[in-house]
């Protein structure tokens, strides 16, 4: 029972948490922002209004949207949220489940590439290239994983015997971690200094802009799958700050919705303390995610057996 209840939050919370950034934002601006619930409202708009397509798209167009909700919604079914075991699970699941987000975008850079508009073209190239250098921290870090833990199950990593955090006695190493996977969320989720999710500037859009000639559900399930997408990361993030092996309950459901809302707050005040980096400084911000992980791993030669 607490596996299902665990995952309806999970299922319901996402839209929330952006708001904290917003308001954080806001904040470092000296204005008011917008209202907590500003992404439930947004949904529901989406979804009352219709879906216009072009005479030039295919089926391909209206495929995108779809595939890439489900992608982001299969994977929070595997994902053990507060230390409550996860829906599903088997070893080797974690290699799935990166490789189906990957599948997600495939399918919105398709759709974006259906639209036959040069923009959405240059921006889907941005997307595959900067995801292509994140997939390197995040495979990495996949391998320190097993290391350190010797499974490629989501689970076994934060709820096993030898659960990985950075509590536990190789956690100075995770410090390495924690940034780095910081800066791939940044990076997958279209955040400032890699992109900026307010621009309207299309030559300097990369996710948006892939996304221009979506309209009404096609564009709430976009976003809804962004939102699960960036849930995602923010918890692998927590998970990796504190054990949730420790406590049980509700208070491990406080911490961990607790450590969410500093996650996704240290993400507004990342956006409003730095300002978007130039396309050729990019690929090196993604890569120093990268050499951080290496060298964590590195390490972990001279420590572990």
């Amino acid at each position: 029972m607490e596996t299902y209840i665990s995952l309806a939050i999970a299922l319901l919370i996402p839209p929330l948490f952006p708001g904290i950034i917003l308001k954080v934002k806001a904040f470092f601006a000296g204005k008011k922002g917008p209202p907590l619930l500003i992404k439930y409202y947004t949904l529901i708009k989406l979804l009352h209004k219709g879906s216009v397509y072009s005479n030039s798209t295919s089926f391909v167009f209206k495929l995108g949207p779809i595939v890439s909700f489900a992608s982001a919604f299969i994977v929070l079914l595997f994902f053990p949220f507060a230390g409550n075991p996860s829906l599903f699970s088997f070893h080797g699941d974690v290699i799935v489940l990166f490789y189906l987000l990957g599948v997600g975008r495939f399918f919105t850079v398709a759709a974006a590439l259906d639209t036959a508009s040069p923009f959405e073209g240059m921006g889907s190239a941005r997307e595959v290239f900067f995801s292509t250098l994140a997939e390197l921290t995040i495979f990495t870090v996949l391998i320190l994983f097993f290391r350190l833990n010797g499974s490629l199950s989501f689970a076994e990593y934060f709820i096993g015997e030898n659960s990985i955090s950075l509590l536990n006695a190789s956690g100075a190493l995770l410090l390495f971690v924690i940034v780095a996977m910081f800066m791939v969320l940044l990076t997958e989720n279209s955040r400032v200094p890699v992109d900026d999710p307010a621009t309207h500037l299309e030559l300097t859009m990369i996710h948006e802009v892939m996304i221009l000639d979506h309209s009404g559900p096609d564009l709430a399930l976009i976003e809804l799958g962004a939102l699960y997408k960036l849930f995602f990361y923010s918890a692998f993030i927590a998970h990796l700050i504190y054990p949730f092996t420790l406590v049980g309950g509700l208070l491990n459901t406080l911490i961990f919705y607790g450590l969410l809302a500093v996650i996704y707050a240290a993400v507004g005040i990342t956006e409003s303390i730095m300002a978007r980096f130039k396309m050729d400084l990019v690929p090196q911000f993604i890569l120093t995610s990268f050499a951080l992980v290496f060298f964590a791993a590195i390490l972990t030669m001279g420590v572990l057996p």
